[in-house]
């Protein structure tokens, strides 16, 4: 009986050290993982803010060749770090919009399409908008 009560202490004993070593590591590992993503995301964010000053900066009518090569750069970095939905939503809206021609009500519903999943990509809680709700681009530019 006594050696069944010593091997039970030790096999406590190396439960409690195992557990002293493993609790700090996965304490650890998780936090720089919750950092990894918030810089990450930070970092999105940054892309993200880039590509909609370089959007306000082209709308209206004949926007400068440098505004539109930064809104075109601006998209393209977007194709490095968007979310695949960001990515899908930021085509559709390209490719509707490359030509300045496209209908107002179109290029609404695509911006909103793209701004809703950039907000999901961020993780902005409630990113989803009001059924029917667009987006509409707001420029300071003289007519």
């Amino acid at each position: 009986m006594e050696n069944f009560n010593l091997d039970t202490a030790i096999v406590i004993a190396i439960i409690a050290a195992i557990a002293t070593i493993i609790a700090p590591a996965i304490s650890y590992f998780l936090t720089k993982h919750f950092e990894r993503e918030a810089e990450w995301r930070a970092h999105k964010l940054e892309h993200y803010k880039a590509f909609m000053l370089a959007l306000n900066a082209i709308v209206g009518p004949n926007p400068p060749t440098d505004d539109r090569v930064r809104f075109a750069n601006a998209a393209n970095n977007i194709f490095l770090v968007g979310s695949t939905e960001v990515l899908v939503a930021l085509r559709d809206f390209l490719d509707v919009t490359a030509d300045g021609k496209s209908d107002l009500d179109r290029h609404d519903e695509l911006l909103t399409k793209l701004i809703v999943a950039i907000r999901h990509d961020t993780g902005i809680k409630g990113a989803a908008v009001p059924e029917g709700y667009e987006f509409r681009l707001w420029s300071g530019k003289p007519k």
